[in-house]
């Protein structure tokens, strides 16, 4: 079957055109972005939220995609979510956290209604545009460091609805804003964000306050976590090694507590 000129260069069109959709899908996968998840409904949701917030981002200096940093501190219920500018992260807002599960220490056991304190990290695959709380993402409980000290459960959340069982529950409203950062920070390429849970700040103060609870030993090995972010307000690298938390810090890997004790 012979071509016209004209049916032969749309053939070419067209075929360039997927050419260059496939190169941008694997530029992508190398570059560490997967899409985040979406729904009809969670883009409505977004627009919304995004329609409420650019002004505030713009304010402060910020652009919506930028990569992101959620703290959470349980003491006080707070929920931080810091932005990356190029230069170190800048506190773009705290958010009060409407409920969660348990009391200060971390989660051990499945269905003990504990939420989780560490260091935990957020990709694309864990967003969740479907919760039936609204809106979610799944912090990673339990990372490699819980695996090894046989903790158990999952699906811990920071979701909406107000309700928790060993979640972090936000307001509708404050989920919807929070996801959006989280979403299009991914989309726009960062690879996963980090969630640091704490019990409070770990200032030397307050671990002294708090230094007869059975989780005073585990509050130590984050500790040097949360004072490298309070430092240089760039987000440690932070891995575990034989078990326990270690932090890369200039080229080197420091133990941040060789010794654990359990405490239940």
């Amino acid at each position: 079957m012979s071509h016209t000129p004209v049916q032969f260069i749309v053939r070419k069109g067209v075929l360039f055109c997927s050419l260059l959709a496939i190169v941008a899908f694997c530029c992508a996968q190398l570059a560490g972005g997967a899409e985040p998840p979406t729904t009809p409904k969670a883009n409505q949701l977004m627009a919304q939220a995004g329609s409420k917030i650019q002004q505030e981002l713009r304010d402060k200096g910020f652009v919506l995609g930028q990569p992101i940093f959620v703290r959470i501190f349980k003491f006080t219920g707070m929920l931080e979510v810091w932005m990356d500018k190029g230069r170190g992260f800048e506190l773009f807002k705290s958010y009060r956290v409407c409920t969660y599960s348990g009391f200060l220490g971390p989660k051990v056991n499945e269905g003990d209604g504990q939420a989780p304190e560490g260091f935990y990290s957020v990709s694309a695959e864990q967003m969740r545009p479907n919760s039936s709380y609204h809106l979610a993402f799944d912090v990673g409980y339990p990372n490699e460091f819980d695996t090894a000290k046989n903790r158990t459960g999952g699906l811990i959340m920071v979701h909406g609805n107000c309700q928790s069982v060993g979640c972090f529950a936000m307001t509708d409203g404050r989920i919807e804003e929070i996801y959006l950062l989280a979403h299009e920070a991914l989309r726009k390429g960062q690879e996963r964000f980090a969630v640091h849970i704490f019990p409070f700040a770990l200032t030397p103060l307050n671990l002294k306050k708090f230094a007869a609870s059975p989780w005073s030993k585990f509050w130590q090995t984050l500790e040097p976590g949360y004072t490298a972010f309070e430092q240089s307000k760039r987000v440690p690298e932070i891995s575990v090694h034989n078990g326990e938390y270690v932090m890369a810090a200039q080229g080197h890997k420091l133990a941040m507590q060789q010794t654990f004790e359990q405490g239940r």
